[in-house]
């Protein structure tokens, strides 16, 4: 019997080391993708207080020689042009997020309840816009023509504010709220809006946060539609006026200008870092607030069909 014991204490204190190992080599593994996903962030960060001279001589590092602010210098340069793009990706990015939730909560909300005979037919028109589209120069005329959206912030806001992927993934999170809660809530007098502010909402914040997280992303780096429709320079979101921005650091284009200048001296490379980091820092704030949502949201949306 003692040893029957012995035997097995040895083999739990086996299994401990084992386990113990793998923990270790698991943890080494994630820590080392961690720092891979880190370095880019990093070196983006260093390399935009380089010199311009260290970046053509040695190329881009994570330790520089010379510390020098002439790229932030330099796009700081009219602090107000800067603060007006702010100002406008902020503004889309929170009233197109806000919308976007709303409505595509709604349709989610709407294409679940199945006392709503024509949910499938809307279902299949939603779904049909994942596979076909009218095209740009349809979409140009629609905006500019009959919507005179032309140089109209709302061009900014629009085009992102609903996603048909979106939409189904707020369906399906749905899904997985008992209907007994409805059924409770329609006992009591609960209308079908007062249901879906009451009971749907509190419960939807997973799927919410995620959503939000995407449309957040995705007004936060517009500028293609600024370049279609924007021509005022007040109105530029942050992407776009920084990317003018670095544009106007090629020396072929200050050049042509006729200007003489020292190509050693004009911070062209270290701009480009200094961009990202003005465009990238802000928004990377806002995921740790969303990121204990982040799984949950996607997991339970795509387990039922």
């Amino acid at each position: 019997m003692k040893k029957k014991q012995s035997e097995q204490s040895n083999s739990n204190i086996k299994m401990g080391k084992s386990n113990r190992t793998l923990m270790l080599v698991c943890y080494l593994c994630i820590a080392v993708f961690a720092i891979l996903c880190l370095f880019p962030f990093a070196l983006m960060i260093t390399s935009s207080f380089m010199t311009e001279r260290e970046i053509v001589a040695e190329g881009y590092k994570l330790f520089p020689k010379n510390w020098s602010m002439s790229a932030y210098r330099y796009l700081l340069d009219n602090p107000t042009k800067l603060l007006s793009a702010y100002r406008v990706t902020i503004t889309i990015t929170i009233v197109g997020t806000a919308i976007g939730l709303f409505i595509m909560s709604m349709a989610g909300y709407v294409l679940n309840r199945k006392d709503f005979k024509y949910r499938n037919f809307f279902s299949f028109f939603i779904y049909f816009t994942t596979l076909f589209s009218g095209g740009l120069v349809p979409t140009y005329i629609l905006y500019v023509r009959y919507l005179n959206l032309k140089d109209n912030i709302w061009a900014l806001i629009l085009p992102g504010l609903v996603s048909a992927w979106s939409i189904f993934l707020m369906r399906n999170f749905m899904k997985s709220i008992p209907d007994e809660l409805y059924e409770s809530a329609t006992m009591d007098g609960a209308g079908p809006f007062k249901i879906y502010i009451r009971v749907f909402m509190p419960l939807a914040l997973p799927s919410l946060a995620t959503i939000g997280l995407f449309l957040a992303l995705g007004y936060w780096n517009e500028w293609y539609n600024a370049s279609l429709y924007i021509d005022t320079a007040t109105k530029y979101p942050l992407q776009y006026f920084l990317q003018k921005m670095v544009n106007q650091t090629s020396i072929d284009s200050l050049t042509s200008l006729g200007h003489v200048i020292d190509a050693a001296s004009v911070p062209t490379q270290s701009v480009k870092m200094a961009t990202a980091v003005l465009a990238t820092g802000p928004i990377i704030l806002l995921y740790p607030f969303v990121q204990r949502f982040f799984v949950s949201g996607l997991t339970v949306g795509s387990v039922k069909g």
